[in-house]
């Protein structure tokens, strides 16, 4: 059965029980080894989140996504083996002081700021920002110098492609346009080995000559809907579609996803930059200062930062599809706008968040 007509906002029963249901879902599956410090993120999502310092320790309380609701409250303690790796704050409203980025600075716990498209806004706190002068100077050699650039490039993108060929074994059902697509990825991974590209754009169209075959194949993926008698869903929606390009030149294209498998993967996405950025940062590199991709003079200019996740981008799509397959969906788990833009509810997001900081720990 298809049905065409447009979803619509979900009404406030429908949002506080799917935010319930996904709150209830994150919780059950978090429990945490006291024997060491904790590796997982704190996510925070909702409106009002308020971060502040309370008698030396980090009293948080997470935004509000629904009524009625108890909100959460956490407290940190310095020195403690449950810190978490980081925290993520998902497309929410609050407030923090200046003492607060002092104390997650002291304690390495660095604060990281996704919108709704998935971009990164901010990393702030942490263990600092300062460069290591010889990984710096390699990487300013390495852009400049057209053999080892695409030496550097032919590696990324056949380790990427080596984990794609990975996503699709063991996550994407058996079917003809599978077999193409690793076919298509092996002989693409041999042209990136035998030293016969002779530019990285060369690189490129190998890469976006793969990609295509790659997402054409998740087309065989259904997606579990339920409720659809109360709320109506476009018949696009009923199964995953076209993505793109693997190719971080075109993700500006997907930012405004009007599909919920690519609102999920813009989450998805955001996570694993964000922890691209800290390592970044922790290692020494200059972060704006790419091999691969190009350096850019806006606020997204983290060229480094792509450079270094992109083998992990499959991984994150397996997470992803492995969660769409389990997970039944409904269309109170997403908001519409007026320009067809697709968004999680904030529970849904906080659940995609907590599914890609697995795959990339």
């Amino acid at each position: 059965m298809t049905v065409s007509a447009s979803i619509a906002a979900p009404n406030h029963l429908d949002w506080a029980e799917r935010n319930d249901y996904w709150q209830s879902t994150a919780t059950s599956k978090s429990q945490r080894s006291r024997s060491a410090r904790e590796t997982k993120p704190l996510i925070l999502t909702g409106h009002g989140v308020s971060i502040a310092l309370d008698r030396g320790t980090l009293l948080i309380r997470n935004g509000l996504t629904h009524f009625p609701q108890e909100r959460e409250i956490f407290r940190l303690f310095k020195g403690d083996l449950e810190l978490p790796s980081r925290i993520i704050m998902l497309d929410g409203s609050g407030r923090l002081t200046f003492d607060v980025i002092s104390w997650l600075s002291d304690q390495a716990v660095p604060l990281v700021q996704i919108d709704y498209t998935g971009r990164v806004i901010s990393v702030i706190g942490g263990s600092g920002f300062a460069s290591d002068p010889e990984k710096v100077r390699w990487q300013i050699e390495t852009r400049n110098d057209p053999e080892r650039r695409l030496a550097f490039c032919c590696n990324l993108i056949a380790e990427k492609l080596k984990s794609s060929v990975r996503t699709l074994n063991d996550v994407v059902p058996d079917s003809s346009a599978r077999a193409i697509a690793i076919a298509r990825a092996e002989g693409c991974i041999n042209l990136l080995r035998n030293g016969r590209l002779k530019s990285v754009e060369d690189v490129r169209m190998v890469e976006a000559q793969a990609a295509a075959s790659y997402f054409r194949a998740w087309k065989s993926i259904s997606l579990k809907w339920r409720s659809l008698w109360k709320h109506p869903i476009p018949d696009n929606w009923l199964t995953i579609g076209s993505r793109g390009t693997l190719s971080r030149a075109k993700l500006a294209t997907n930012r405004n996803a009007r599909h919920p498998v690519n609102a999920m993967l813009n989450y998805a996405y955001g996570v694993l930059y964000s922890k691209g950025h800290i390592d970044a940062l922790v290692r020494g590199f200059d972060p704006r200062r790419g091999i691969m991709h190009h350096d850019r003079d806006d606020g997204d200019a983290l060229a480094m930062v792509f450079d270094l996740v992109e083998p992990s981008r499959p991984t994150v799509d397996a997470a992803v599809l492995k969660f769409i397959q389990i997970e039944p969906l409904r269309p109170a788990d997403f908001v519409v706008n007026s320009s067809g833009v697709c968004r999680l509810v904030p529970g849904l997001a906080r659940a995609i968040a907590a599914v890609a900081t697995n795959a990339c720990d």
